[in-house]
């Protein structure tokens, strides 16, 4: 998967306030590619080891802790999070009370021909449809 689609994520992830979580599904939808919950998961896989990045605040869409044994012990996730403030019921984060929705983010990301393509406003081109939105323009990503 494309390095830049991680960053992205862990971009996101940075900016959940302690206390609060997020879902993988969330993510994706911030980064305009609702059906890439998954790949949100193996973006924050990858910084095991890094301190720089709140892994532990994202969850299920059921605010549960699937990421869990990616953590140094089982346990370890739910601790963090429960020395932010955040409560459980049962296994499970109360979303009603520590959600947070990520803003949708400038770019949107789709997948065309099996990759993954950056759409960009073109505002500082001053292109805009016949409505008068900024109309977009695709870069597609290459696995380099």
């Amino acid at each position: 998967m494309e390095r830049d689609f991680f960053e992205r994520v862990w971009e996101i992830v940075r900016r959940i306030p302690s206390g609060s979580v997020t879902t993988y599904g969330h993510i994706a939808a911030a980064l305009g590619v609702r059906s890439s919950a998954r790949t949100v998961g193996w973006a924050l896989n990858a910084t095991i080891g890094r301190n720089d990045i709140p892994a532990h605040r994202v969850v299920n869409r059921c605010g549960e802790l699937s990421g869990r044994l990616h953590f140094a012990t089982p346990t370890l996730m739910r601790e963090l999070l429960e020395a932010e403030g955040v409560t459980f019921d049962g296994d499970r984060v109360r979303l009603d009370k520590h959600l947070w929705i990520p803003p949708p983010s400038v770019h949107e990301w789709t997948v065309e021909n099996n990759g993954l393509v950056l759409s960009l406003p073109t505002e500082h081109n001053s292109t805009r449809s016949a409505d008068g939105r900024a109309e977009r323009r695709s870069v597609a990503i290459n696995d380099a």
